[in-house]
């Protein structure tokens, strides 16, 4: 029987000038608003004055209906987005907002063209059209440009916020989860080299000090280096080989243990404890159960490019051979299966046989 589970993608001196930071910048509200407006005013007042070909009078007038552009842009975006288009009252939010313009619009046409703008900048073409409804009805379309404006920048900010907090969530989700899968091979490991030890202080065996100097060994990787996010491939490979050793102290000349480690190991970087499992694997339900000529194959290629991981053991006896397939099958296979998907996901591939007579793993992972 073979199973195959992989991703979803195959395998001097002198004075020095620089510019400012820009994340001060964008951290700076205050700037970015000035900012903003200073950009309005001028893109509308060149607008508006290559229209009438006066400029003076183009920015003048933009420059007096500024501060009621800006309390209907600010009260929309403090208020009426958050208080009802945020809370998807929409009727209520474009009503109100129709109000407030139209509101603003009637200042500015029947107070601020009439006994401001037209007398002191324009005139000569203050005339009885500029009071007219339709002249009305285009301020409000006036007005309508920066509402809309600001209104697309809040909400894309608001947007973006969300995504930049969900984004948040869910790496704190991811974190979380593969802390518990790690720590649920500790508790594993550690009861299986308990018993070992027990087992030995049993038969008041000489080898049961050097098991506790091992023993000490793998848990300090285990508390201090397994909690990084990765480890230098040398270490991960040299705690299997202790792991290997505190193993063979248990079951001496019982099991044939065959391990090598080729390629170009130096400066590699691994998740840690990602390999082990298939290691204890196969002592756990390879050849617990053997009373002799059991063996277990521990092979690790590197290349530039790859790492390939193969264990295969025998599994000779019954016992043995029903629960071999608890790695096949059950948790431990899920869990390194989960740990792959949000560790490695697209660059592993993993493929299990399960035969009658042994049981291999080959794990495959791209750097």
């Amino acid at each position: 029987m073979e199973i195959k589970l992989s991703s979803a993608n195959t395998l001097g001196a002198g004075t020095t000038w620089s510019l400012p930071d820009v994340r001060n910048v964008t951290h700076n509200r205050m700037l970015l608003h000035l900012l903003f407006w200073t950009v309005y005013v001028v893109f509308f007042g060149l607008l508006y004055g290559s229209y009438i070909d006066d400029y003076y009078n183009a920015f003048m007038v933009e420059l007096v209906e500024l501060p009621f552009k800006m309390a209907l842009v600010y009260f929309n975006m403090y208020y009426l987005l958050p208080r009802y288009l945020l809370q998807k009252r929409y009727l209520e939010f474009f009503v109100y907002l129709l109000l407030l313009m139209g509101a603003i619009g009637a200042l500015m046409q029947f107070v601020l063209l009439p006994f401001l703008i037209h007398p002191i900048f324009c005139p000569t073409t203050c005339t009885e059209d500029n009071l007219t409804f339709y002249r009305f009805i285009k301020n409000i379309v006036n007005i309508n440009y920066v509402v809309a404006i600001t209104s697309v920048i809040a909400l894309l900010k608001n947007w973006y916020s969300h995504q930049q907090a969900a984004r948040n969530l869910t790496q704190d989700k991811l974190e979380a989860e593969l802390k518990f899968l790690k720590a649920q091979i500790h508790p594993h490991f550690l009861f299986n080299t308990l018993n070992s030890l027990y087992s030995l202080t049993l038969k008041k065996s000489d080898n049961a000090p050097e098991v506790v100097l091992k023993l000490s060994g793998l848990m300090d990787y285990m508390l201090y280096d397994a909690n990084a996010a990765t480890v230098p491939l040398e270490k991960e490979l040299a705690y299997i080989r202790n792991y290997i050793a505190l193993e063979q102290v248990r079951y001496g000349e019982r099991v044939d243990v065959q391990f090598t480690a080729t390629g170009s190991i130096a400066g590699r970087q691994i998740a840690p404890m990602l390999l082990l499992p298939f290691v204890e694997n196969a002592f756990k339900h390879g050849v617990s159960t053997e009373t002799k000529g059991a063996w277990i194959c521990i092979d690790v290629k590197v290349t530039e490019r790859k790492l390939v991981l193969l264990v295969e053991n025998c599994k000779c006896g019954d016992k043995a051979s029903n629960s071999a397939r608890d790695m096949a099958s059950g948790i431990g296979l899920r869990n390194l299966q989960r740990r792959l998907e949000l560790l490695y996901e697209g660059r592993y591939e993993l493929e299990i046989e399960d035969e009658q007579e042994s049981y291999a793993a080959r794990l495959e992972i791209l750097f």
